[in-house]
Parts: structure tokens; C-alpha cells; sequence
């Protein structure tokens, strides 16, 4: 059972988070949603396609790319926060890891903080157990900025399972429930081409952890790459690598064409005996 603040999702079936990036700076979809009009199109779209959650970031997080101030960041996705509360009941996750910024929204009654810094910054943790939301713990080495310069691991899978392992069992003593955690290994987060194939293949164990894990393997680098670099050809690699982690055990999808991957997921389910 995950506890999303007021969402609540069984895990039966795998669920969809839908990328909305409120930022010029994205490495795929920067500067596509800048306004508020084309922001809330995009998301009654996902919502209309079957998306779950509708994951909300202000400050783009791709290698090399510089942070923006708490107050730009909010101006960013405060007003198409606000919109969606009042015209949707879809559970809202908000990209962020500074604390000014998950005060103000979680103000703002989303369900859940996802954070790439898996709440390491000072005053995060306190914030997060003054409310109900879900959080979403992801491993990266180094910052946004440098973690693409040579990341280096002796066991990539060893070393990332136990940064997840121990930030969640930080949390929980902190009296933070465990319903409300979910992991992620952080798919081009500080890592090689060879770093992210090898946590693809050993995926399933991750789920010694016994919480639910989160991919975001939507248009990655690596997933390019193995197509020969046709970024035309994105979509049918980033569905195969979803549904591969599927059947590995992941059970949240944060990724960009929800329609195309709902689908998929619909043979995915059936096959696997889910309604």
C-alpha cells in the first residue's frame, strides 16, 4: 500500500507519473510548457490519457544544468499547482529538493515530494514530518551539474541499494512511515552507459528493499544510445525499458507519452493476470 497524502494506490498494478517540466532548460521538453495555458493543456491531456500522478519540476535536473533560485522555481509551478487542485483530483508530485520549495507546496496539499537529492538537504526531512505526503528517494552521485563527470563505482547495484537502503531506514527513524517512501536508482543520475545496463539487468533486486521502486527511464541518453543515437526512435526504447523494469519489479513509471505507455502496460497486465 502506498500513501500518497490523500491518494491512496494499492500497487496492483503498475502506476504512471507523467512528466510535466515547467522549465526552458529540460533535455527533452524544456521550454514546451512555460505558460500556464500550455502547462494545463499538457496536463488535461495526461489526465484524459490515464495518467496516475502528474509530477511537477520547476528546475531542470539534466547533466550539466545550473539551479534556479527557491523563489523562480515556485514562480514556475505554483500557478499551475493551484489550477489543477481546484479543476482535478489527480495526485500531484512536485520535482524539488529544496525545503522552501516543498513547504509552500505541500502548503498546497500535493501528494507527494520527489526528490533527486533523496532529502539530504538541511531542514528537508523536518518539513516532510510535519505533513502526509509521499516521497520518492533517488540516488545520484555527485550534483546535476557534475554528475555526468567520469561517476565512478566498484558495485554500482551494491553501492546504490545501500544509499536507498539507508536513507529510507534514516526516515522511518525519524517517524516517517514506510507507506509513504518509494525509491529510485536514478537512471542517468551519475552513471555510465554501462553503470544504467547494469542496473537494468539486476532491477528485480531491488526488491529486497521491500518498497516500492520508481524508474525514470523515459528518453534517456543511454536508451539512445543503444539505438545508435535516433532520437526519433526514443519512443519505442523508452517503452521497452519500461516494460522490462515491469516485469522486473518496478512499480511506478515516470515518464513523458503516458498514452504509449498505458497501452503497453494494458498487454503487460493481462499477461500477467492483473485486472
Amino acid at each position: 500500500m502506498l500513501q500518497l497524502n490523500k491518494h491512496v494506490f494499492d500497487l496492483k498494478r503498475p502506476l504512471i507519473m507523467g512528466i510535466l517540466n515547467i522549465t526552458p532548460d529540460s533535455f527533452s521538453d524544456g521550454g514546451q510548457y512555460l505558460t500556464l495555458d500550455e502547462a494545463l493543456k499538457r496536463a488535461h491531456q495526461m489526465i484524459e490519457e490515464g495518467v496516475d500522478i502528474i509530477d511537477i519540476g520547476g528546475e531542470s535536473t539534466r547533466p550539466g544544468s545550473e539551479p534556479v533560485s527557491a523563489d523562480e522555481e515556485l514562480k514556475r509551478i505554483t500557478p499551475i499547482i493551484e489550477v489543477l487542485k481546484k479543476k482535478s483530483d489527480i495526485a500531484i508530485s512536485v520535482d524539488t529538493y529544496k525545503p522552501q520549495v516543498m513547504k509552500v507546496v505541500i502548503g498546497m496539499d500535493v501528494a507527494m515530494i520527489n526528490d533527486v537529492y533523496a532529502l539530504s538537504q538541511s531542514g528537508a526531512i523536518d518539513i516532510i514530518k510535519q505533513s502526509h505526503v509521499g516521497l520518492c528517494l533517488m540516488h545520484m552521485q555527485g550534483t546535476p551539474k557534475t554528475m555526468q563527470q567520469n561517476p565512478h563505482y566498484t558495485n554500482v547495484v551494491s553501492e546504490v541499494k545501500l544509499f536507498l537502503e539507508a536513507r529510507a531506514k534514516h526516515l522511518m527513524s525519524e517517524g516517517i512511515d514506510k507507506s509513504r517512501i518509494i525509491l529510485d536508482p536514478g537512471f542517468g543520475f551519475g552513471k555510465t552507459f554501462e553503470h544504467n545496463i547494469e542496473l537494468l539487468q539486476q532491477l528485480e533486486s531491488f526488491q529486497t528493499l521491500k518498497l516500492p521502486l520508481l524508474v525514470g527511464l523515459s528518453r534517456k541518453s543511454f536508451i539512445r544510445k543503444i539505438l545508435n543515437g535516433d532520437y526519433d526512435d526514443h519512443l519505442s526504447g523508452s517503452i521497452s525499458a519500461a516494460i522490462f523494469s515491469v516485469i522486473k519489479g518496478a512499480k511506478i513509471l515516470r515518464v513523458h507519452d503516458v498514452k504509449e505507455t498505458k497501452s503497453a502496460l494494458k498487454i503487460i497486465n493481462v499477461a500477467q493476470g492483473i485486472a
